[in-house]
């Protein structure tokens, strides 16, 4: 039996641990998965700072069947000797006691990822049990805590009998190891009675971040292994080529400069309390490197994708890093365009950041001792002097690479050139365009294609316009739909793929071009969602293989040049029906119709009405294609708001969503062959509808 009963020696120590237990989402953020993965990359991160600073180059983590996870690294063990002040060996301190480590004083890390140095100590406060083994000084030393309190269990369970040590912690010697070798081993398992029973770690999220920190340490190997499904599953994640790697993972366009590497470093000087001997806190002047490490690249899209990075924490929001990256490209490339204003014809337009910024794909890290973060999130770096530092290096690098004397060089910064001066022409045309649209006369809307069926309402948030597969079911649903609201415009068959094909081919294509005008937003980065004419957009196509198709084609176009629909959740797919059930009842009593929208949902009907004694007519109706209904079917099941089911299309992860449509949708084959040779094996006959 655990008691939960606390020794007087550890009081002092678990009077700190117990705020983090009375208040983890201070700690943590939240107490369901994702304070869960919180907990479990703040004992990786440690291991990574390790790999930061040169010691280590694998971490494994490890997620049990038992519900616990354990994280391996071979850096140099946490210390195992006392630590003056407290008297308790390096282990103890840095599991139980709050803001105590090796982030502290600079003496271990220039630059980490951890600032406050109470991440073990939270992980450990919030743990059932955690088990820690270090190799070190030739042996391997053990300790085990029950909701940070130190102790020993009866078994490896964490709900063996657990007895706290009364008078002083003992750190137990279990093993001996070859000279040389040192290391750590983390096992925990996290409390129930501080997470949600629902609480999981999230695979794909772990997959991903491990994949993002191989990027950024070169060398380092993060495998993972899953065991908590039966057969084991392992992935390792290692890219010696660093943060140019990262760029080309990221890139979701061909390639118009090849990958770019920005590096330098600056100093700078800032006043900082500083923990002296006496224990006093006392103001100090010292002097900062800051490191800039950039990767980037210009693409042939308009999409702007960058990561920024402080000491390998991820800072979605930016900061002053970020201001002086754009800073530097703003500076450098505006004097680039005024100095060959004459061969790009530029006249007295100027670039902005928008053009620059156009189908960049770029890495920035930076490297400093005790980053400034505005706020607990550290979502955005706050150190000042870090602005000016990354605009030098930026402009020193970048200028050189256009003065450079090589053939590459010369012809890559010459295309670059090309494309921001036409991504500027761009802007301005699209920007005279929607001027002139603005002074259009009611009369002059007219220019409208003439196959649309338009709606009589101008309210755009209760408007509709359905995208409908072929003229022959434009024909029924004209007599479905409701004109006060719902608008129709049909296309003939299956429209141009335009993952492959060019903005131009895409304009030129007329069913694409028709969409684009009946919508009235744009595409591509000029996209207005403010100016989008209707307030659903309903893909409404047959229940077959040609009708998926043609659905794919169409979000691949709302994907790539309105984006912003799918993001707001204004794009939709209609659910035909696949069946019509004739229930016979006897008598005079009229038949009931029943539809349904799968293979399993019919099955269960004709067994809940063969059980109920009740009798169909055969054969049941099989919907191929909506031109198989009437008006009266098509507006109930499919179109009438009150009966009928629609699909938000949504993007979760615009990432990963971009990487799928290249691969599904793009012009490399070998990948999409091999998803689909891999995936052939998921499908079995009860996948499909037939």
């Amino acid at each position: 039996m655990v008691t939960s009963e606390y020794s007087a020696h550890h009081l002092q120590v678990l009077e700190g641990l117990e705020a983090v237990r009375k208040r983890p989402g201070m700690y943590i953020g939240s107490t369901d998965s994702r304070g869960l993965m919180h907990c479990l990359w703040e004992i990786i991160d440690n291991s990574v700072d390790e790999a930061l600073a040169g010691h280590g180059n694998r971490i494994d983590v490890i997620l049990r069947a038992d519900g616990s996870v354990e994280v391996v690294d071979r850096a140099r063990g946490i210390p195992v000797d006392i630590e003056p002040r407290t008297g308790l060996t390096g282990v103890e301190v840095v599991f139980t006691k709050l803001h105590a480590g090796g982030k502290f004083g600079g003496g271990s890390y220039a630059a980490s990822g951890g600032l406050h140095g109470v991440g073990a100590s939270v992980v450990n406060a919030l743990s059932e049990r955690l088990d820690v083994e270090v190799d070190r000084e030739g042996k391997t030393w053990a300790m085990s805590f029950h909701r940070g309190e130190p102790g020993i269990f009866a078994n490896g369970s964490p709900d063996s009998g657990f007895t706290p040590y009364l008078n002083s912690s003992e750190l137990r010697t279990v093993g001996k190891v070859a000279k040389g070798v040192t290391g750590s081993r983390i096992r925990y398992w996290a409390d129930r009675q501080i997470f949600t029973k629902d609480a999981t770690f999230n695979l794909d999220e772990l997959e991903q971040r491990a994949r993002q920190t191989a990027f950024l340490v070169p060398g380092l190997e993060i495998v993972i292994r899953d065991e908590r499904d039966g057969e084991p599953r392992t992935t390792a994640h290692k890219y010696d080529g660093g943060i140019s790697e990262f760029v080309d993972f990221l890139a979701p366009d061909g390639a118009v400069t090849d990958t770019w590497r920005l590096m330098g470093d600056g100093t700078f000087r800032e006043t900082v309390p500083v923990l002296q001997d006496t224990g006093a806190m006392v103001p100090t002047e010292v002097e900062r490197v800051c490191h800039v490490d950039i990767a980037l690249r210009w693409g042939t899209g308009y999409d702007t994708t960058t990561r920024s990075f402080v000491n390998i924490i991820s800072t979605p929001k930016g900061g002053t890093h970020q201001q002086g990256f754009e800073q530097g490209l703003m500076k450098v490339l505006r004097a680039q365009v005024d100095q060959n204003a004459r061969r790009l014809k530029v006249g007295t337009d100027k670039v902005e950041k928008d053009d620059i910024l156009a189908g960049l794909t770029a890495v920035l890290t930076v490297r400093l001792p005790e980053p400034q973060f505005e706020g607990q999130t550290k979502e955005v770096l706050g150190t000042p002097a870090v602005r000016q530092i990354v605009t030098n290096v930026v402009s020193q690098e970048l200028t050189a690479r256009f003065t450079s004397t090589k053939r590459d060089d010369k012809a890559q910064t010459g295309l670059l050139l090309d494309k921001i001066v036409a991504e500027m022409k761009a802007r301005i045309s699209a920007r005279t365009h929607k001027e002139t649209q603005r002074r259009k006369n009611a009369l002059e809307s007219s220019s409208l294609p003439a196959k649309l069926v338009d709606c009589r309402s101008n309210d755009v948030s209760d408007s509709e316009l359905f995208i409908v597969e072929g003229d022959s079911a434009l024909g029924t649903a004209k007599l479905a739909r409701n004109s006060e609201f719902q608008a129709l415009l049909p296309i003939r068959g299956k429209i141009l793929n335009v993952q492959k094909a060019s903005i131009s081919d895409m304009l030129g294509n007329a069913e694409c071009a028709s969409i684009l005008q009946v919508v009235g937003a744009g595409s591509g980065r000029t996209f207005d969602l403010d100016a989008a004419r209707y307030g659903k957009i309903i893909l409404m196509s047959d229940a077959d293989v040609d009708g998926a198709h043609i659905r794919t084609l169409l979000l691949t176009l709302f994907f790539r040049y309105m984006r912003p629909l799918i993001e707001a959740g204004r794009v939709f797919a209609a659910v035909p029906p696949l069946h019509r059930v004739i229930v016979m009842n006897p008598g005079s009593k009229p038949n009931e119709t029943i539809y349904t929208y799968s293979e399993q949902e019919l099955h269960a009907l004709l067994a809940k009405l063969t059980k109920a004694g009740k009798r169909w007519q055969e054969p049941i109706q099989r919907y191929k294609g909506l031109g198989e209904m009437d008006a009266e079917q098509l507006a109930s099941t499919t179109m009438d708001r009150a009966g009928r089911t629609l699909r938000r299309v949504g993007v979760q992860d615009a990432e990963a969503a971009t990487s799928v449509f290249e691969m599904l949708m793009g012009n490399d084959v070998a990948p999409r062959r091999e998803f689909i040779v891999t995936s052939a094996d998921r499908l079995g006959r009860e996948n499909i509808d037939a």
